[in-house]
């Protein structure tokens, strides 16, 4: 398992699960395509480094780190 701020640039992982958050957020990420099985590529950082560019199922969207920290990630190729 790896944490989203140990991404790079052009880095892609897969989402495999989710840390303890509120139920509430966790449907908010669902809503936007943050689902368990769903490749995210960081393409971009902010210049005081938050939020975070992804993309994720053919669209961009931002996430503050705090945010996306919920991610449980694993790196793919």
């Amino acid at each position: 398992m790896m944490d989203i701020t140990e991404l790079k640039i052009g880095d892609k992982a897969e989402i495999t699960g989710y840390n303890v958050t509120k139920a509430g957020y966790r449907a908010k990420l669902l809503a936007l395509g943050l689902t368990r099985g769903a490749t995210i590529q960081l393409i971009g950082i902010a210049p005081m480094g938050d939020p975070l560019r992804l993309k994720v199922r053919g669209f961009e969207l931002s996430l503050r780190k705090s945010e996306a920290a919920f991610l449980q990630l694993k790196a793919v190729d």
